[in-house]
This record gives structure tokens, sequence and C-alpha cells, in this order.
């Protein structure tokens, strides 16, 4: 008897001949599951991790590149009561030594590019050559676990110091897949395609409402714009899933999007960052038959607590939603009833932070979790994103939210992304910096960009500088990568400060 408490159980039951799974993380051929494979395949995992003596609660880390054995591992550990830790491939090998550590992880899964981050005292088994030896074939019952046992151990970034280990239970897991399937309407003929990494929360949030709601699932192995913009046309794609920066990548390769059948697309969600106005509406003339949302959420936070209004009353363009069935949010602090620090408490809000009781006690307080993040709620009950609070910063005594800057330059025609960081001064405290990627054939200079801000939004938020470059760097989970474009713009001002010495 299938266990519905687990959430590896949560496509076992759909017909075994629909597509699953089609994955292209191998250039050389697609491979293509049913369900039914998906279901033997997850059962045969589940089985050899019992067979080597891995036990309920026990950690299995994942460090590899998306791929059709990436999803299996997810789901197949979870069948068995272990706990799935995804890891970002891209972190410093004494930050994977952490992790690795930090969860206690029984068994790793690297693929040939991420063996060097594991520790060689640390089980290892090659997710690509070694996962077939590994599949124990055969039926298994998967284990009848608690909704508030752990289901996934994720990490954050890390971005402010150490990763954390959040932990989320499988109820509250089940219970964000089915709201959300049954919000963004999916359905067993969706196709999502997923190519942000499958540690990050933008991917496991559609990969697991796709196979919740039946539908099917088509897999890159890493972004790229023109697999992807392709894929969307070979495989009749009806929802794409993404991060600002994707999207902006995807919208340059502008004849090969000429070129493509794109008609199939139904739903485009925006996520894991701010996406500016300017994107949200290139994105809609790009598709305009699909419905364009820029969605919120965070690891710890459900992951996603907003989607569409429950009257039907149309989402306003940039907002990230209203709250979901279930979910309760207020917004806490001193600037008044509809804008501050959103807090949420609703079924998939994080159990706990790993080994962080002081953490968890700080920012998880009778269910509610705070966010970290103000947002403004308007008389219809939708939310909007303001910043992250810790990305704040003063100028002249006046609050500055990089995304407020960002969204502003980039509805200068010639700006296809911006992004700001802060620099310090010895006048103003700190003062904004951008960097900017310029859309193809561009004559804005720098003055140019510095007069749009002005003109366009109050003095003090304006860029003292405006830096040219060809790309925003990324980081792992293919956002911004702010902690390196923060120590270019302060080696630029301290060259700016030597030169007026």
């Amino acid at each position: 008897m299938a266990d519905h408490s687990n959430f590896g159980e949560v496509f076992r039951h759909h017909p075994a001949d629909r597509p699953a799974l089609v994955d292209l993380s191998r250039p050389s051929s697609a491979r293509e599951l049913g369900y039914g494979e998906l279901n033997t395949a997850c059962d045969g995992f589940a089985r050899a991790l019992a067979a080597r003596g891995l036990v309920r609660g026990d950690r299995v880390a994942i460090l590899a590149l998306n791929c059709l054995e990436y999803v299996v591992a997810l789901f197949g550990a979870m069948r068995a009561g272990v706990v799935p830790v995804p890891i970002n491939i891209k972190v410093p090998a004494d930050t994977a030594d952490f992790i690795l550590r930090d969860c206690g992880a029984q068994l790793i899964l690297a693929d040939a590019g991420a063996r060097l981050l594991c520790p060689s005292d640390m089980p290892v088994v090659d997710i690509a050559e070694g996962f077939g030896g590994l599949v124990d074939a055969g039926a298994f019952c998967s284990v009848a676990v608690r909704s508030d046992e752990v289901a996934l151990h994720l990490y954050t970034s890390g971005s402010t110091g150490r990763p954390k280990g959040v932990l989320l239970g499988h109820g509250g897991q089940i219970w964000n897949a089915e709201v959300l399937s049954r919000a963004r309407r999916f359905d067993a003929d969706a196709a999502m395609l997923v190519a942000a990494p499958l540690y990050h929360k933008n991917a496991l949030v559609a990969a697991k409402i796709a196979l919740t709601a039946g539908g099917r699932i088509v897999l890159l192995g890493r972004f790229d714009a023109r697999h992807y913009i392709e894929a969307i046309g070979r495989y009749r794609c009806t929802s794409l899933s993404g991060v600002p920066t994707m999207y902006a990548l995807m919208l340059a390769e502008t004849e090969l999007l000429a070129r493509t059948d794109l008609s199939s697309v139904r739903t485009m969600s925006v996520g894991s960052a701010p996406a500016s106005p300017a994107l949200l509406e290139a994105l809609r003339r790009v598709f305009p038959q699909a419905v364009v949302s820029a969605n919120y959420g965070l690891t710890e936070g459900g992951p996603v607590p907003f989607g569409s209004h429950p009257d039907g009353r149309p989402r306003p363009p940039t907002s990230i939603g209203y709250p979901l069935p279930g979910v309760e949010a207020r917004l806490a602090g001193d600037a008044g009833p509809d804008e501050g620090v959103l807090q949420v408490r609703n079924p998939g809000v994080l159990l706990g932070y790993h080994n962080l009781p002081d953490e968890t006690a700080k920012r998880l307080k009778d269910g509610w979790f705070d966010t970290g993040d103000v947002c403004r709620r308007d008389d219809q009950g939708f939310y909007y994103f303001v910043g992250r609070a810790d990305d704040m910063f003063k100028c002249g005594g006046e609050s500055v939210f990089p995304a407020a800057v960002e969204g502003l330059l980039e509805r200068h025609p010639d700006v296809l992304q911006a992004a700001v960081v802060p620099v310090d001064s010895p006048l103003k405290g700190q003062v904004p910096y951008a960097f900017v990627v310029a859309r193809p054939g561009a004559v804005a200079d720098e003055a140019a960009l510095k007069s749009f801000a002005l003109a366009g939004g109050p003095a003090y938020q304006h860029p003292r500088r405006v830096i040219f470059l060809d790309s925003l760097p990324l980081a792992g989970t293919n956002k911004v990568d702010r902690r390196a474009l923060t120590e270019q713009a302060a080696a630029l001002a301290g060259r700016v400060d030597e030169k007026r010495q």
C-alpha cells in the first residue's frame, strides 16, 4: 500500500504510460521516461539505500548537474525515509566539505565535474556511471513518515556567512506542491521546462509541481539560452520557470526566438530574484499568449506562499501575488500596516535550521517565519516585493533598495540588465554603483544613464558610477553574484579615490 504521507510518493498514482520526464542533459541523445519507469527507478534506488544499510533519517548528498538520475535520487531517497541533500556544485571545496560534514552524509552522489569537491573519507558513487549498478530492481513499500518528519535538507547560499541547513517536512512539501499545481492550473497535458539547477528551490518547486500534477518535465543539464529556446519549440513546453538572469539571456537571442514556435507556452514563472517591470513587459511581448508572473519564494518560507487571487481578480503586472490557501502573511515594522518585513505562516514553512537552535528561535516564532524581505500590500491584498532588508543601505540618511534602482535603469531602452551594489562613502555613508549590460546597438553612456536615473527617481538613489559589462557574473543558482560585484565596485571606488588624492 502506497504511503501518501511520504513526499516521495506524490506521483505514484499516475498512469504508467503517461510521459513523465525528458532528460536533455546528454547532448548526444534525449532520454524519456514514463511514470511507470520513473516509479520503478525510484523504488529501485530506495531498495538500494536500504540494502546499503541506510536507515530512516540518514542523509544522501547530491553534487551534480541536472539529470534524470538526480530526480530519481531525490524521490527514491524520500521513499526510503532517507533525506536527500542537494548541494550547489559551484561552492568552494571547503564549503562543500562543511556542508557534507554538517549534514552527516552517509553517501554522496556526484558527477565527474563535482568529484573533486567530495572528501576522500566519504563514500561516493558516480551519478552517471555508477548509478545503474546502485539501483536494486524490485518493488518497494515506502516508509510511513510523520508529516513533520524531514523530507528535504537544503542549504542557503551563505551570502552572509556559512550556509545554513534548512529542514523541510514531508507534509509541508506535499501541501505546497498540491496547492501550487492547482493555483497554476498545471495538469497532465502540461510540460514544464526546467533549466535552473535542481539544488535550488526554483527548479525543485517547478519539478514537484509537474510531477504532482502528472505533467511532464523537460530537463536541461544546465541553462543555455539557445538550448532553452530550442527545447521550447521541439518539446512544445507549456510552462517555463527560471530566474530573471536566465530570461534576460534568452531574450537576447532575438533571431532564434523569431524563428522558433513559442505558441505552446501558457505560463511563465519568474522568481528567486526581483524581476524588473521592463523584463516582465519584454517577456509578455515575446510570449503574448502566456501568463507571465513575478513569483516569490524562499527556501524556508513554504517555499512559495503567494499565487492567484481566490476570486479570480487579475494579478497586477509587478505583484508577487496573493496569499495561497493555507498561508497567513503579515508585515512587521514601523512603516505602517501595508509595508514592512514579510512574515509568513503555512504548512510548508521550515521545521528549523539544522544544528542552529539560536537561529531557528530568532527567525521562527509560533510558526511565523521572518523572511527578512520588505514587501508592501495594496488595497486588494496583493503583495509586492520592495527589497531585501539585508540589501537595503543608507545613502545620506535615506533608504536605498538596489531592486528599485535596477528596475528604474532597466526601463531605459538601451539597458538589458542592471545590478546595483553599495560602496562606502565618507560623506554619504554608502552610495549606489550600477553595473549594466547594454542591449546590442545601444548608444547610451554613463552620463546618459545617470541623468535617466535622476529624472526618474529620487536624487539620493541615482548611481554615482555606471559600469558597463558584457555580462553580469552569476552565482551557482544563475542569480547575479552580488558579492563579486561589490568587491569590483569597492576596487573601482578605491582607484577613484587614489586619483583624487
